[in-house]
């Protein structure tokens, strides 16, 4: 490729300078030459002198990931271009992170020898982000519809029909009998499902999409695999749509109870017709005049009386009726008699002889009339709709039950969003006051109100704990637990803390109740609720009683337990003989900040974190309460199915380690963004005898630790930084000195914090300590503990 001669020079200086992305030329060791104005401002300068005086080497002070310029260099060695190559680089003057696409070609000499790079430079950090918060939304939609009863799912469709699926919840296994990843691969593998009188549906659906995004909804067969036959229902909508075609989201619910209910009582509407003109069973035939109405065995029987039992008038069964329903039925009969509805048709519910109710779906029609219209006689039937009814009621309940989870999951998220400056502010006041105890003595006035402090702030800390495990954020370690001793641990520490008057009865049963539990968060539901019980008490006195026994749960008790699974399970219990709750308090009291406290007295979260924390147990928590009665908690956790012998079903007892008898001469780097964190830290490590370097930046200790720092025994640093993250500047401190020990502090312990800190060499993640005091310890065992 040849130079261009000074005359097309300068017409490229025209383009080079107008276009509206960036643009330059550099030399193939990294050294920029020309800048145009967009790749100026980009980078936060006024002039191109200013940028290029600034940059001396892209391949280091450009690209956040220097790996990347070797990338780049390697692709337009072997390629001789490069294409949108995509990376996050450093907006220069301001340091900011942008992400770029760039495209570039050489430039060589009439020799063939290389002179320089050219290139284009976009940036696509609203692009990138929004793909990053698009994952972000899909995690969470994952996360939500895991709740939802049924399938959900997320799909394109091409303007040509193709489709593509982009997310199908796993709900899809209980209504297929797939997995997910196969009905994601193979997106025609449901549509092959469809029963083949309804696969024309498909089709007919496909062709209304394409002529514009409507919104589907409809019931459909399909066979499962083992050749059953299932009732779907289908509701889609399209939530955007440009050239590529449109995307849409929907959800499949298994709806084959209802309609075999539907089916049912088409029948029964072909009986009654039938019945109608043969006058069979479930009839009654009603003289509107002398108000005598007669009814079949089949109506006597469908509320439990016997044939002698008389029910001879039409009042007999109307004073039957439930006090709620009789209005309607009235109006309902009063359009018919009026000739407004052609049909009576009305759903009320009916006393039975043994005093519950039944609903039923009664039909009718007035077969005479005289001569002013007014009625004479009707007949008609009574179907047994209780079921049907029941099924409704469900379906709320569920509904209901969705919603709840979906707004305890956003706030939930928000909560846990702001734990971690608590965490921070809290570590501080903590740390300073242990310090300030020892600068004054124990002896000083001040003392006193130092006390005030630490219960002050220790009752903030519990309060964060409490929004960290409401919001999820803590690690939960499942492990298998024998119930009684973690039952007994707590009902331990209660003992002092309950007020007088307060009674505590365990009634615990002897049999090992195995689970799979996570003891502390075990322990917390439990102390939540007898926190709860003597509060309610109001300072009156009374009994709480913490029960522990082996349940069996069936079906219709699993069911109204929210749908948990039948099988075997322990349920710990609290009762207490308080004041109760009416109705509308049981429906709102695992809602998050709803308290009945006096302000100042409650967080309204203590049954908000007992609700989150077995539900992630798989377990389900049961209420039963009435004013002036006392309240009773029952929660039902999996039992396993049998006991192990070894430690493993034992709460874990934590192992303190003596440590050395002086810290001289151990130097201690302690990183953290927090400045008040970093000078609360570095006194206190300094008066326990360490030497102590603080930074407040990542990337200012890796520069020290690399240019300047001596002999180091361990870093110490904070997760989540601006700039380098903790596990970046642990990865850094592994390849600058491969035997330097790392230490991760963090406001919550994650699985997958775990996980990313294990790969990087990091020797221990700590969480947030209780006190300074408590960090100090943890620093000196590692040191006198840890192997390099």
């Amino acid at each position: 490729m040849r130079l261009e001669s000074p005359s097309s020079e300068g017409e490229f200086a025209s383009l080079f300078n107008f276009l509206p992305i960036g643009a330059y030329r550099s030399t193939w060791d990294g050294c920029m030459v020309r800048a145009n104005p967009a790749l100026v401002a980009l980078n936060g300068f006024e002039t191109e002198a200013e940028l290029l005086a600034s940059l001396k080497n892209i391949g280091t002070e450009w690209y956040v990931d220097p790996a990347r310029r070797g990338e780049f260099l390697e692709l337009i060695k072997r390629d001789g271009q490069v294409k949108a190559f995509v990376s996050e680089v450093w907006r220069h003057r301001t340091r900011e992170r942008i992400w770029i696409s760039e495209n570039a070609h050489v430039l060589r000499d009439e020799q063939g020898h290389l002179r320089f790079f050219e290139g284009t430079v976009e940036d696509i950090t609203e692009r990138v982000l929004a793909q990053q918060a698009l994952q972000r939304s899909e995690d969470q939609l994952k996360l939500i519809t895991s709740q939802i009863p049924g399938m959900f799912y997320v799909v394109h469709i091409a303007p040509d029909g193709r489709r593509t699926c982009r997310y199908v919840s796993e709900g899809v296994r209980d209504i297929f009998g797939v997995e997910p990843s196969e009905a994601i691969n193979d997106p025609e593998l449901l549509v092959r499902h469809h029963h083949p009188d309804d696969a024309q549906l498909h089709a007919e659906d496909t062709k209304r999409l394409l002529e514009k995004p409507v919104e589907l909804n409809g019931e459909f067969r399909v066979v499962v695999p083992g050749g059953g036959v299932k009732w779907v229902l289908r509701r889609s909508s399209a939530v955007s749509q440009d050239a590529s075609g449109q995307l849409r989201v929907g959800v499949f619910l298994d709806v084959t109870d209802r309609k075999l209910a539907e089916a049912a009582l088409s029948e029964n509407e072909a009986l009654w017709r039938l019945a109608m003109e043969s006058a069979g069973d479930g009839v009654w035939d009603w003289n509107l005049v002398t108000g005598e109405e007669f009814v079949s065995e089949r109506i006597k029987t469908m509320f439990g009386y016997d044939d002698d039992d008389v029910l001879s008038l039409a009042e007999d069964l109307d004073g039957r009726t439930h006090p709620d329903d009789v209005a309607q039925m009235q109006r309902d009969r009063e359009a018919h008699f009026a000739g407004r509805t052609p049909l009576y048709r009305n759903e009320h519910r009916v006393r039975c002889k043994d005093g519950t109710w039944k609903w039923v779906s009664s039909r009718g029609v007035v077969i005479a009339r005289d001569d002013d219209g007014r009625p004479l006689r009707m007949v008609g039937t009574h179907a047994d709709i209780t079921e049907l009814k029941m099924a409704e009621a469900h379906q709320r309940v569920l509904e209901s039950q969705l919603r709840e989870a979906q707004k305890l999951e956003a706030i939930g998220t928000l909560a846990g969003g702001v734990a971690h400056d608590f965490n921070n502010l809290l570590a501080v006041i903590l740390g300073n006051l242990t310090l300030a105890r020892e600068d004054v003595g124990p002896d000083h006035p001040a003392q006193e109100s130092l006390n005030e402090i630490n219960r002050a702030s220790v009752r903030a800390r519990h309060l964060v704990q409490q929004i960290l495990a409401f919001s999820r954020r803590q690690a939960q370690e499942l492990k298998q637990q024998v119930l009684q001793p973690l039952v007994g641990e707590a009902l331990t520490m209660m003992r002092s803390l309950l007020p007088p008057g307060v009674q505590q009865v365990p009634d615990l049963t002897t049999e090992p109740l195995l689970v799979l539990a996570d003891a502390t968060q075990v322990q917390q539901v439990l102390m939540n609720l007898c926190n709860n019980a003597w509060q309610s008490m109001g300072g009156r006195g009374g009994r709480i009683t913490v029960g522990l026994s082996a349940v069996a749960v069936d079906a219709g008790q699993a069911h109204r337990l929210g749908g948990i699974l039948v099988g075997d399970y322990a349920c710990l219990s609290v009762a207490d003989d308080g004041p109760g709750m009416d109705e509308g308090t049981q429906q709102r009291i695992f809602e998050p900040f709803f308290t009945t406290k006096a302000p100042g007295e409650g967080t309204g979260l203590g049954l908000a974190v007992v609700h989150g924390i077995v539900k992630a147990h798989r377990g389900a928590i049961d209420v039963r309460s009435a004013l002036g009665e006392g309240t009773r908690f029952d929660i039902y956790l999996p039992r396993l199915p049998r006991v192990e012998t070894d430690d493993s079903v034992r709460p874990e007892e934590k192992k303190h380690v003596a440590m050395a008898a002086s810290p001289k001469g151990r130097h201690v780097v302690y990183i953290d963004d927090y400045e008040a964190m970093v000078f609360l830290v570095g006194r206190l490590l300094r008066k326990r005898g360490y030497e102590v370097t603080t930074f407040t930046s990542g990337e200012d200790a890796i520069a020290w630790l690399r240019d300047e720092a001596g002999p180091v025994d361990i870093v110490v640093t904070d997760q989540n930084m601006p700039g380098m993250l903790g596990v970046e500047v642990a990865a850094e401190v592994k390849r600058l000195r491969p035997g330097l020990r790392t230490v991760l502090i963090t406001g919550h312990v994650s699985d997958a914090l775990l996980a990313q800190a294990a790969a990087v060499g990091v020797q221990e993640v700590m969480g947030k300590q209780d006190s300074m005091d408590e960090l100090g310890e943890a620093i000196g065992e590692l040191l006198d503990t840890l192997v390099p």
